[in-house]
């Protein structure tokens, strides 16, 4: 299973759609949001994509109320897990968490197998040695509403632990030719 990580849209639902089209034409099956979507409503435009949604609060948390209805409209494919979240995807076990030091702890315990953040805007997928012997991905996909940095996303393949760094296309016609930066297990 191919999944697209983003973070930091700050409410760009351009750049946030760009990046969704981008991702599901390269094979994505979900959406993970790492925090700062701000305006819940900004996740609106992914709904067309027809794709699960996991999202999380940053620091720039917007109307958690409004986030809270929007999970729960009856069409919603929107799960908001609030400050961090546990998500099983393609038979594996995912953290998801806005801040990089909370998110390098958890990639420590061993308990997950990638474990994703957000929050400094920059760009990082590093194999980090857990307590338990083994490895956890810890990914950060940059900001996808391009605030400070270019606009990237992670499309990561849960089954071969890949990842790839996409910048976003400018856009939505320029979806799947821009190639990637990627990283393999």
């Amino acid at each position: 299973m191919k999944i697209c990580i983003v973070s930091d849209s700050h409410d760009n639902r351009r750049l946030l759609e760009y990046a969704a089209a981008d991702a599901k034409a390269r094979g994505a099956g979900a959406i993970l949001h790492c925090g700062d979507v701000v305006a819940p409503t900004t996740l609106r435009v992914l709904k067309k994509f027809d794709l699960p949604v996991h999202a999380i609060h940053g620091n720039n948390i917007g109307d958690l109320y409004a986030m809270n209805q929007l999970a729960h409209e009856p069409d919603s494919l929107l799960r908001y897990h609030g400050q961090d979240a546990v998500v099983h995807l393609g038979g594996r076990s995912l953290f998801m968490v806005h801040y990089p030091h909370y998110a390098l702890g958890m990639a420590l315990t061993g308990d997950y197998d990638l474990v994703c953040c957000g929050h400094d805007h920059r760009v990082s997928v590093r194999a980090i040695a857990n307590i338990r012997g083994g490895t956890t991905w810890l990914v950060n996909p940059g900001t996808v509403g391009g605030v400070g940095k270019e606009p990237t996303y992670v499309l990561a393949d849960l089954a071969a632990l890949s990842f790839a760094v996409h910048d976003v296309p400018a856009s939505a016609g320029e979806a799947c030719n821009t190639p990637p930066v990627s990283v393999h297990a």
